[in-house]
């Protein structure tokens, strides 16, 4: 597949204020294009504008406010004149048991990773389809495989992956190229905060190769980047992610077994895992929303 020039492109890209949203921001202005940094966090935004090779601007809002993006999507268009790119990359994270879970944090896992896409989605979609652009919403590896202990954040995943699907075969017919973007466990705030709960830590660490590993940031933002640069449907931030689609049908049951025996050996200390928010970017999430 052909490469576009990212050369005067505008790019949207929304978590922007730190992990795979910053560094994106940064290696897509590297290649040229106007960012626009969307998110909850204005100081951190403004740090990386600051730091960006081309015209940027950023815009403090919650992806989850319907009103609110239609109007970002707006002054975006008349700050830049366009849009040609949109990441849906703003999300946030919860652990633990299901039963034992927060209800308020699980449901704001879903909010601002389902809804928050399709929020961005319903926003950027007009100006999108001015430019025959290209929209890439970023999925993960709880897409094609369920875990334990991660219910709120596969089933979000999960929805996020058949939501750009189905919108792909919508609008692909008047010129917008809608992509997913998975990745596995990545050196970011949210797997940093993540593994600060031992019990998270350890049973990710038991989980099999190659997906017990975190890897680091760089490289899966630059395989993301290329995926922009040739309109990819599927873009895999780790080589070996694009094989997990050949077996993912079997992998429920997989986990479904393996989970069970995992689960009984950690049964003693579940009581200790933190049911809130993970991550920086959770605490972020949190104190906008006055919690």
């Amino acid at each position: 597949m052909s490469k576009v020039s990212l050369e005067g492109q505008v790019a949207v890209v929304t978590g922007a204020g730190r992990g795979v949203g910053e560094l994106l921001a940064r290696k897509l202005s590297a290649r040229g294009a106007k960012i626009a940094l969307v998110g909850l966090e204005p100081d951190e935004l403004k740090q990386v504008a600051g730091r960006l090779h081309t015209e940027a601007e950023a815009w403090h809002v919650d992806v989850t406010d319907h009103v609110a993006m239609a109007r970002v999507a707006q002054e975006v268009k008349e700050r830049f004149g366009k849009v040609d790119i949109v990441v849906a990359n703003a999300g946030v994270a919860s652990g633990g048991p299901f039963v034992e879970s927060d209800p308020d944090a699980w449901r704001r896992v879903i909010e601002v990773n389902l809804i928050g896409s399709a929020v961005t989605g319903r926003a950027f979609l007009p100006v999108l389809m001015e430019s025959r652009g290209y929209l890439l919403q970023i999925a993960s590896l709880a897409a094609i495989t369920p875990a334990p202990m991660m219910t709120a954040y596969c089933a979000s995943k999960s929805g996020v992956e058949a939501y750009a699907h189905s919108l792909r075969a919508e609008v692909g017919y008047k010129g917008v190229k809608v992509g997913v973007g998975y990745l596995s466990w990545t050196d970011t705030d949210m797997v940093r905060g993540a593994d600060q709960d031992d019990v998270m830590r350890e049973l990710r660490q038991r989980l099999p190769w190659p997906s017990n590993k975190t890897y680091p940031l760089g490289p899966a933002v630059d395989r993301i980047v290329a995926g922009i640069e040739r309109r990819s449907s599927h873009v895999y931030a780790q080589w070996w992610l694009r094989g997990m689609q050949g077996i993912r049908g079997y992998l429920p049951a997989v986990i479904g077994s393996v989970g069970q025996r995992e689960m009984r050996r950690f049964e003693p200390r579940l009581g200790s895992v933190s049911t809130g928010l993970v991550g920086a970017g959770g605490s972020a999430d949190e104190q906008a929303r006055g919690r």
